[in-house]
């Protein structure tokens, strides 16, 4: 289901609750948002659509993936840049990291442990301080 993306900063700064089985839905709904969103948008967070769980989607090019409770275990290489979001007007300025090593579930809730650069894992910090509550 395509749903509204969540403008408002009180919302969107509380810290999300670990997403379970029962959350699946929520993946569903992301991927339905993303798409309605696609020539604006390259990822979200499920608070940006209502949900306070930590579950986000990244596209990647070729394919959208889901992510379910995701936590950034290793960082290196910070760099400043500017950034935009659905949910807030015009572009702030903030610091991510070239390389991180991040760990989350799948739609089976499998475990993964993967490594991203550059583009993608800029959009994975963005998003997963969503889930933190975090604002840029």
């Amino acid at each position: 289901m395509i749903r509204p993306i969540i403008r408002d900063i009180f919302f969107l700064s509380q810290k999300a609750e670990n997403a379970a089985l029962a959350d699946l839905s929520v993946g569903q709904d992301l991927q339905d948002t993303l798409q309605a969103n696609a020539g604006r948008c390259v990822g979200m967070a499920a608070n940006m659509i209502g949900v306070k769980k930590r579950i986000i989607i990244v596209n990647m090019g070729m394919m959208n993936v889901v992510m379910y409770n995701p936590v950034i275990v290793k960082k290196d290489t910070p760099y400043e840049t500017e950034e935009g979001c659905l949910s807030l007007d015009g572009v702030r300025r903030t610091t991510r990291f070239q390389n991180i090593e991040v760990e989350y579930q799948d739609s089976s809730f499998k475990k993964h442990r993967e490594k991203y650069t550059g583009w993608i894992a800029q959009i994975i910090q963005h998003e997963i301080d969503h889930t933190r509550g975090i604002i840029i």
